[in-house]
């Protein structure tokens, strides 16, 4: 039942529009537009950005005030305490789990972990230098043809079955996108680690050599995944739920967020930082660069500062900058260029009357890029990892849409182009 009702008053119509207006348990009222369609006509909202397009429990953000949940739960509470897969849990069943039953579900996705032998002769299909998220794309889309026996996006349990898998595979095929991409045979997992320390040991680890996992590196890693699990309806997390809408099966549509996040305005801007960051590529440049973020007639802008959501501080921004100050002592490297050029960024953004006054401070993409680059992930990795650590929002954002009942996205456009006329005669 609506708790409310507004009424749109329409030229050219006798009487008012009557619509129901909904509250949920946090944020602003919305109001249901479909009433309109009967009468003729549609709302106007490009980039959906006043549109709530489905009803979900799981993640709610506050941009104004900086509040970012997970079933309620503040993400600097859940970074702090929880690990990685408890997260998952909270995300797919709405409660963070008992002991016992973070047990079973640590143990059900450790022995998932490994992925059909036959989809490590599907990689040389891509050439060595292929970016690693077209080859993720492909891979994860191919997933389908080699797990299809629990397919049936209405059976609850085959939709579960899809969730392990996935949460448990994509560090697997993320570390082969990058083992491929460098010319290194493929490591398999090793049940015995976490989660986070496993995608390490499979990324750096070889076969002529143990690679060591720091246990500080580990828990950075485990931070950023969780940092990254879930943000609400964004651009990736929207085109796996439309996809899903069709009945497209889980693989493809987990593969069509992962190419919605490629963007550089979505899941590429921590990437994009380290590029903005070799650009500069000395101290001395700063204040060239500053001047030119300022100017409003050059094109260039600052990546890693400000959010489409947040007009306060990023709340996972919080958490990534002190994990990235852990990371930097425990490797020693305080004294690398870039570090030192985006130390000096972000001491600028947080002081700058200029960036002050607009909010543009650092945000997660700006602290978790410069973690990656000092573990030595590559940045054309940076984006894959987003995917892997997303996988679980985008998978329970899915499980949810066909929980309950629902219908294919269908938008509607504003008609600009000519109106209807006759082929020329001959």
């Amino acid at each position: 039942m609506a708790d409310k009702k507004a009424r749109l008053t329409v030229d050219g119509l006798e009487e008012a529009i009557e619509l129901p207006v909904y509250s949920g348990t946090e944020g602003p009222d919305v109001i249901d537009v479909r009433p309109l369609t009967g009468q003729g006509l549609f709302t106007y909202d490009p980039g959906f950005v006043s549109t709530a397009a489905c009803e979900s429990k799981l993640t709610y953000i506050d941009g104004g005030n900086g509040v970012l949940l997970h079933g309620g739960y503040p993400i600097e509470q859940l970074a702090q305490n929880a690990d990685y897969l408890e997260v998952c849990y909270l995300l797919l069943n709405g409660e963070l789990p008992t002991a016992e039953q973070k047990e079973t579900f640590v143990n059900t996705v450790t022995n998932h972990t490994m992925v059909h032998e036959q989809m490590s002769h599907f990689f040389n299909g891509f050439r060595r230098d292929a970016h690693p998220m077209a080859i993720m794309c492909g891979v994860v889309g191919a997933l389908s043809a080699f797990y299809h026996d629990s397919l049936d996006i209405n059976d609850p349990h085959h939709r579960e079955v899809c969730a392990y898998r996935l949460i448990a595979k994509m560090p697997t095929i993320a570390a082969m996108c990058y083992k491929y991409s460098i010319g290194q045979p493929f490591i398999f997992p090793r049940n015995e680690m976490s989660y986070a320390e496993n995608f390490l040991h499979m990324m750096f680890s070889t076969p002529c050599g143990e690679y060591k996992v720091s246990p500080t590196l580990a828990k950075a890693m485990d931070k950023i995944f969780i940092l990254h699990a879930d943000h609400e309806q964004n651009a990736s997390t929207s085109t796996v739920r439309l996809a899903g809408s069709s009945g497209a099966n889980p693989f493809a549509c987990i593969a069509a967020g992962i190419a919605a996040l490629w963007g550089p305005a979505h899941g590429g801007a921590n990437e994009a930082v380290l590029v903005m960051l070799n650009e500069i590529g000395d101290e001395e440049r700063i204040p060239e660069f500053i001047q030119r973020a300022k100017d409003p007639n050059d094109p260039f802008r600052l990546m890693g500062f400000g959010h489409r959501v947040y007009r306060n501080f990023d709340p996972r921004a919080k958490v990534m900058a002190q994990t990235a100050q852990e990371v930097l002592e425990e490797l020693g490297i305080e004294n690398d260029p870039l570090l030192k050029i985006a130390k000096r960024l972000e001491q600028i953004a947080l002081e700058d009357e200029y960036f002050v006054e607009r909010k543009l401070y650092p945000n997660v993409d700006f602290y978790s890029g410069i973690i990656l680059k000092a573990i030595g992930i590559p940045t054309n990795m940076f984006t894959v990892i987003f995917a892997l650590a997303r996988t679980i929002g985008w998978i329970s954002h899915w499980n949810e849409f066909h929980s309950s009942p629902n219908k294919i996205g269908r938008p509607r456009q504003l008609y600009t182009g000519p109106k209807q006329r006759d082929y020329p005669a001959k």
